[in-house]
């Protein structure tokens, strides 16, 4: 379950996830539009979690994002910003892949032992107001590996509406479309003398 505040925070999300996507090569240019969200839960109760799906221009992108009550040693590179928040005070937000908790909550994700979080909303005097569904449907695709490997983001959703490959993937849905949004990536095998490293 997602608790959600109804709050204030500086600076919002629509402009740190911009200001964010505009210092990536894959971000794209132009105005982002919401498509929507989604959530899962820190079994830790700590660390939120939260995806981002926009439109921006001609492409579909994909933001994953933590949010901390404290900085995380060793992944200044990856700080989108420091957030005031209305109810929980000082927030730190990261770049989800460089965050441990949040691949590790992928993990259990794409081994079906978490699901997407339930969002249940209060306002900031902590009174209930009720849950929706999220925007973005999370499934997964494919076998489970017998070498687990990486977990990988798709920040570009170029393949839109195709849930096709051979990799264990979480894919979102919503409206009409879909994507996939990690994928595990196999592990390279160190090389053997039977298995050298081909080089040029």
């Amino acid at each position: 379950m997602a608790t959600i505040y109804t709050a204030e925070t500086n600076p919002t999300k629509k402009e740190f996830v911009t200001s964010w996507l505009d210092t990536q090569f894959w971000g794209g240019s132009g105005e982002p539009e919401l498509i929507g969200t989604y959530r899962f839960d820190d079994s830790g109760g700590e660390v939120g979690f939260e995806g981002f799906i926009l439109k921006r221009e001609d492409s579909i992108l994909h933001l994953p994002v933590t949010y901390r009550a404290a900085p995380l040693e060793g992944a200044e590179d990856y700080l989108i910003t420091k957030m005031e928040h209305s109810v929980l005070s000082d927030r730190w937000v990261y770049d989800a892949m460089a965050d441990p908790v949040a691949i590790h909550m992928l993990n259990q994700a794409l081994a079906g032992e978490i699901q997407q979080a339930e969002l249940h909303f209060y306002d900031e005097d902590g009174q209930y107001l009720g849950s929706e569904d999220s925007d973005i449907s999370i499934y997964i695709r494919g076998e489970l590996p017998e070498d687990w490997g990486t977990v990988s983001v798709h920040h570009v959703l170029d393949h839109m509406d195709l849930d096709g490959g051979d990799y264990r993937r979480l894919v979102g849905r919503w409206e009409d479309a879909s994507a996939t949004l990690f994928e595990l990536t196999p592990t390279q095998q160190a090389p053997t003398e039977s298995q050298p490293v081909i080089t040029e």
